[in-house]
């Protein structure tokens, strides 16, 4: 399986399981992942993304990474500084629904944007239970963390 069928397969799971209660969901699916947000056609830069990343940003990796979760992908460091406070204000509500995997802070290979995310070190992408397990987790961000962005 390409990467693109990947996303295309995860981005199927997400469009069927995401709470229609959070807003109109959009879906990017790209060569190396899949974007997800709410609200305005136009991409946000709040986002939820699965993406495939380099092992050189990853921890544990030594080929390759899939980061799954929330980035703040502001221009300017102090919105993405303000998106992740507001996020961190509410970890007691959100953190039990997502447990222990989540890390907070700066961004993986950019240290200017912010994520609440997780990487799952040198995945087996042609499992065929990983689309759904991909997109299974990316709604459980939505779930936990959407209600706590505004």
């Amino acid at each position: 399986m390409t990467d693109w069928e990947l996303f295309d397969q995860v981005a199927e799971i997400v469009r069927g399981s995401a709470p229609p209660g959070l807003g109109r969901l959009h879906l990017r699916v790209r060569h190396n992942g899949l974007k997800a947000w709410f609200g305005d056609p136009d991409p946000h830069p709040e986002h939820y993304e699965a993406q495939i990343i380099p092992a050189d940003i990853a921890p544990g990796a030594r080929e390759r990474a899939l980061e799954i979760g929330y980035h703040a992908e502001h221009r300017a460091e102090g919105d993405n500084d303000t998106a992740l406070a507001r996020l961190l204000a509410a970890e007691p509500a959100w953190r039990p629904a997502l447990g222990d995997e989540p890390a907070t802070g700066p961004f993986l290979g950019r240290d200017t944007w912010r994520r609440v995310s997780e990487t799952w070190p040198d995945p087996d992408l042609d499992d065929t239970d990983v689309p759904f397990d991909i997109g299974v987790r990316l709604v459980d961000y939505m779930r936990a963390l959407e209600p706590h962005r505004h």
